[in-house]
This record gives structure tokens, C-alpha cells and sequence, in this order.
């Protein structure tokens, strides 16, 4: 069994950073076993992908509204992943879902693959 527990959301200004973390336990997790991935989700509408991070981290799989302004790691050793996120618009607006998967990660994981997910952060962009 994987518990997923994210932090460091809050609140800021447009144009402003935070960074994610998500801290993986459970005796079935363990480094390099399962991929990671972040996600989002607005009220009234379906969770949407964010990125995504392979095993070992050589693999990093971004959505298309991200445009260079997130980038997604992990340290296996610390059994953690992050989301740095810089240029935050209000549209960044969400709660935010970290994930695991036991598959590779080497190509684009649908949220079904994922058998694991955090209880989620706000992250809250407005002046």
C-alpha cells in the first residue's frame, strides 16, 4: 500500500512561484517504484494532467497549458517528488493531486494507471 502526501500550496500573486512536494510511504514504495505525476482539478470539472515523471526520472512529460513554466523531479532517495512552478496565472487555480503509478512512466500515463493519489494541495493565484 502507497500513501502519497502533498505540501506546499497557498496562496499568490500572478507571476509568482511555489513548489509542490509529495512525500511517498508505505512498504510498497520504495525508490525508483512507481512513477510520479501531479495533477489538477477546478470545481465541476475532470482532474487534469499536470506531468509526469518516470522511475528513475530520466522521462519528464508536461500538459500542454504548463509552457515551460513547471518542472517536474523527484529524489528517489528521499522517496519524494516535486512541482516547481513559476509564472503562476489565476488560471493555475486548482487543487493539486500527486500520483504514483507502479508502470514505468516512459510514455504519457492516463489518470487510470495511477493506483495511488495524494488528498491534494490548494494552490490559489490572485492579486
Amino acid at each position: 500500500q502507497v500513501q502519497l502526501v502533498e505540501s506546499g500550496g497557498g496562496w499568490v500573486q500572478p507571476g509568482g512561484s511555489l513548489k509542490l512536494s509529495c512525500t511517498g510511504s508505505g512498504p510498497s514504495f520504495y525508490a525508483y517504484s512507481h512513477s510520479m505525476a501531479w495533477f489538477r482539478q477546478v470545481p465541476g470539472e475532470d482532474r487534469k494532467f499536470v506531468a509526469q515523471i518516470s522511475r528513475s526520472g530520466a522521462r519528464t512529460y508536461y500538459g500542454d497549458f504548463v509552457k515551460g513554466r513547471f518542472t517536474i523531479s523527484r529524489d528517489n532517495a528521499k522517496k519524494m517528488g516535486y512541482l516547481q512552478m513559476n509564472d503562476l496565472m489565476p488560471e493555475d487555480t486548482a487543487v493539486y493531486y500527486c500520483a504514483a503509478a507502479t508502470l514505468g512512466g516512459t510514455v504519457v500515463l492516463s489518470a487510470a494507471d495511477f493506483d495511488a493519489w495524494g488528498q491534494g494541495t490548494q494552490v490559489t493565484v490572485s492579486s
